[in-house]
Parts: structure tokens; sequence; C-alpha cells
């Protein structure tokens, strides 16, 4: 029975080894450590969500919120327990959450390439939005992106 429940700091090697095994997901050397993504939940606490079957991490989110609008990092079934309602249970819990703390909206952002991704979202609900345009400025250059290998 999967256990859909709130993330804590001692997941952070289950939940960065499922990182590291989904095809052509996006790691960040700084903000995806065990600092940054304890810092994270930190600042974040209650709102992260991880799927447990059995002990074994299978799911996660990184959701975080500015008292206004939160947004969902990092959504990930393990590819062998996709399409079971994992997914889309984390997404519930972790909205119900941010509802409890009186947030009204959540975004995210998946890569154009993410077909998977992108289905998933669709057919969950969500829109995707046209009428903007998406920016971000580095700050810190040692916050190096790297992709795991698609194959």
């Amino acid at each position: 029975m999967v256990e859909i429940r709130i993330m804590k700091t001692e997941d952070y090697e289950a939940v960065h080894n499922l990182w590291l095994s989904i095809k052509g997901f996006s790691i960040r050397s700084l903000d995806d450590s065990f600092e940054g993504v304890s810092r994270f939940l930190k600042r974040n606490p209650g709102t992260s969500i991880v799927a447990e079957d059995e002990g074994e991490i299978v799911g996660a989110i990184l959701c975080g919120h500015d008292g206004r609008r939160a947004t969902f990092y990092h959504v990930c079934v393990r590819e062998d327990r996709r399409k079971q309602g994992i997914g889309k249970a984390m997404v519930v819990r972790a909205m119900n959450e941010l509802k409890k703390e009186k947030i009204n909206k959540v975004a995210l952002i998946a890569f154009t390439k993410n077909d998977v991704g992108n289905a998933f979202w669709k057919s969950i609900g969500w829109k995707q939005r046209l009428d903007l345009n998406y920016y971000d400025f580095v700050l810190n250059s040692e916050n190096i992106e790297s992709f795991v290998a698609e194959g």
C-alpha cells in the first residue's frame, strides 16, 4: 500500500536517488544538494510530498510558496510505478496542504521535451499558459544544472 505523506529531511537520500533514476531529469548542484533541499523544506514545512511503498520512496514533489502562490518542483514517480494514481495522489495531497495555508494558486514548469509529464498535467486538469514568457536569471554560477542521461 502506497503512503502519501509529507517529505522530511531524512527522506533526502532516497528522493535524490529517485531523481537520479528519472531519464532527462534536471538536477542543480546547490539547490538539489542535501543543504539546499533541507533549507527548502525548513522554509516550506508540510507542503512537499513523497509516495512511500514498503519503506521505499517511489514518488516525490518539492512544493513551496511565497504566501500567495505555490510552485511544484521536481515532480516525479519512479518509471515502473507510473499510471497507478501515485502522481495524482501526491498532487492532491500537496494541494490540500496548500489550501490549509490559504494558498490559492499553484504553478509548475515542465520541459517542453517532457512528453510524459506534459501529458500527465493535462490529463489531471492543469492548463498550459501560452499568454506569458518565463524568464530566469542565474545569480550563482556555481549552481550547475545537469541532466540525468536519456538512456
